[in-house]
């Protein structure tokens, strides 16, 4: 055998030449009565999980909809099916093309195992997951096949679907959601016997691990109330107002639908404009407070603004009624008097993140129409106005589905917070659900603790009346860039908003994606300044200049196409941050002394507040 013959695989090892038959003794199992009887312990456990999941069911307290996105989904890929099966010669094509590849994956291991490594992987096999780091996945000849296999066939399957002909394009952006998931919860890495680590950490313990996973997937069932609570993340390990969104300031005000909080200052003087922070109320603010070393809260503050933020109530049936006029008045309105009231300034610069960016261009046009013009500028963190290519959870909405999750919310008033947390989880599955099914309930390990994780799983309820209206206005009809959207009684246009906006996508970000952003930027009536950050929809944002982490892009007036725009961007290393200061800075240069939190308004409680404690 040549040197010129051998092909490096995605281990950086020479296939299976010189494979060691002593490697396998991890894998014989060598106490099976130890095993049997643990086995039957992580059984008895499961029964445990069992029983959580139907007790509020056999009460009375929970009824089920498991039903509805299964329906959803094999409707979604029975179109797909139906493409390729309708004609015979497609489904002789589709069939011929998957076998094909498996006869392939099945020449090259019998070649390497009779140490012929002359015959490499396909570039596509060949690919970086960090599922399969473990180095039997390539030099075991069962586990290597699995690898290849799971890879062809996650690909056979993707590609079914981008082939698929007639389909418009929110069934296919559907159909290929549903295969995604399906294909990262069918991965081998997901089981025990298909895994090589799983499988040695289990004969290693006799399956201790699986009684521990078990006893944790039994107490997750029965903290979700029937539904599987997953642990991400250490909770012990956190207490707001404690070690997480501890920047010191007071609760100045609040009203059914927000807390007002204003942060001490840390400046002798301070910028004259006000900044107000309207973030999302799907989660909640402290992801720009998760600790002094990560904060933008505090960062803003340290450089002389003088920082107020919305704090949103965790919703319940008392507030089924609210909705985005109400978080427009009672928000946005209301803090801006709180703002006026504690500084005696009537302008601000206004900042909204996500939704909360949203609703904040959505009331910046409804107070162009009214003639108030107290927010002097607005900063938009990955939000999106315009939805038409709005990224992967406008899988979730259509006429069929809205009208199902509204016929659920008029039964409590709200959308239960385990329902937005979970679908955000499926965006991105294999990082947010899988990952940790493995290592809680296969492995028996506990999580680590990490702040943006316990952020992640702190969930927020949504009332009725606002989701729906957000669920039906923006993502199925992209009313607010087409200027049709009816807010307090007026049709609004975002092409009245005249003021300067700063609008911030971030690279990855699979919620606002950066080519709808930028889309939405047209909208606007006044100058627009578009930064592309990289990284995603959170680490995007919150990436502090002092980590000296990613990028971000400047250019020109967001025109035409993203493309074209983002390949003649200028990149700069590190945080967006500064360049941010020195965009408001320019606006209004001017410096007044440190303001006192609330001033002549008595605080009500120590920031983050009471609002931002309430768990869903």
């Amino acid at each position: 055998m040549t040197a010129e013959r051998k092909t490096e695989g995605t281990a950086g090892k020479d296939g299976f030449t010189g494979f060691d038959p002593k490697s396998v003794e991890p894998y014989i199992v060598k106490d099976p009565e130890s095993l049997a009887v643990n086995l039957a312990r992580a059984m008895e456990q499961l029964g445990k999980a069992a029983s959580a999941w139907l007790a509020p069911r056999e009460s009375g307290q929970k009824s089920d909809v498991f039903s509805e996105p299964v329906t959803d989904m094999v409707k979604t890929l029975s179109k797909v099916s139906e493409y390729w099966l309708s004609d015979p010669r497609r489904t002789l094509e589709a069939q011929t093309h998957l076998m094909g590849s498996f006869f392939e994956i099945w020449s090259r291991t019998l070649h390497r195992m009779s140490g012929d490594v002359g015959m490499p992987e396909p570039a596509a096999l060949q690919r970086t997951d960090k599922r399969f780091t473990d180095e039997d996945w390539v030099k075991n000849p069962f586990f290597d096949f699995i690898r290849q296999a799971y890879f062809v066939t996650s690909d056979w399957a993707e590609r079914m679907v981008e082939d698929a002909e007639g389909l418009d394009d929110h069934t296919k952006h559907k159909a290929a959601f549903y295969v995604r998931q399906v294909s990262s919860a069918l991965s081998p890495t997901n089981f025990v016997t298909t895994n090589p680590q799983l499988y040695r950490e289990t004969v290693a313990s006799n399956g201790a691990n699986l009684v521990k996973g078990m006893q944790m997937f039994a107490e997750d069932v029965a903290a979700g109330r029937g539904d599987l609570k997953l642990r991400q993340t250490d909770t012990s390990k956190f207490a707001i107002g404690e070690n997480i969104a501890i920047t010191p300031g007071k609760v100045i005000a609040q009203s059914d639908v927000c807390q007002v909080l204003q942060y001490e200052a840390t400046t002798e003087t301070v910028l004259k404009r006000p900044l107000l922070i309207c973030p999302p109320w799907i989660n909640k603010f402290y992801v720009l407070d998760l600790n002094p070393q990560k904060s933008f809260i505090k960062w803003a503050v340290d450089q002389g603004h003088t920082v107020f933020v919305i704090s949103w109530v965790n919703p319940d049936e008392r507030h089924a009624t609210k909705d985005w006029e109400a978080y427009a008045r009672e928000g946005i309105g209301f803090a801006l008097d709180v703002v006026e009231q504690a500084t005696g300034e009537r302008e601000v610069d206004a900042i909204g993140y996500c939704v909360g960016g949203t609703l904040l261009a959505a009331t910046l046009a409804l107070h162009a129409a009214e003639g108030d013009d107290r927010i002097r500028s607005a900063t938009l963190f990955t939000t999106q106005v315009d939805f038409t290519h709005a990224g992967d959870l406008k899988v979730f909405v259509d006429e069929e589905q809205i009208r199902q999750i509204e016929q659920n919310m008029s039964v409590t008033g709200y959308l239960d917070g385990s329902k937005m947390a979970t679908a955000f989880n499926m965006l991105r599955a294999s990082e947010l659900i899988w990952p940790y099914f493995v290592n809680n309930y296969l492995k028996g390990q506990d999580p680590l603790p990490f702040d943006l994780l316990y952020w992640n799983s702190d969930s927020t309820r949504m009332p009725a009346a606002n989701h729906s209206f957000y669920l039906r206005n923006c993502y199925l009809e992209n009313k607010l860039s087409k200027g049709e959207m009816m807010l307090a009684g007026r049709q609004v246009s975002l092409g009245d908003v005249k003021i300067p906006i700063y609008n911030l996508a971030t690279k990855e970000d699979h919620i606002a994606p950066p080519r709808s952003v930028f889309l939405g930027s047209s909208s606007f009536g006044g100058k627009v300044t578009y930064v592309l950050s990289g990284s995603g929809h959170i680490a995007g944002v919150v990436n502090p200049p002092d980590k000296g982490k990613y990028q971000f892009w400047t250019g020109g007036a967001p025109k035409g196409e993203f493309d074209d725009w983002f390949k003649a961007a200028k990149e700069t290393p590190g945080s967006w941050w500064p360049h941010w200061h020195q965009w408001i800075e320019k606006l209004d240069k001017r410096r007044v002394p440190a303001r006192k939190p609330g001033g002549p308004l008595n605080s009500l409680e120590e920031a983050p507040g009471s609002y931002v404690r309430a768990r869903a």
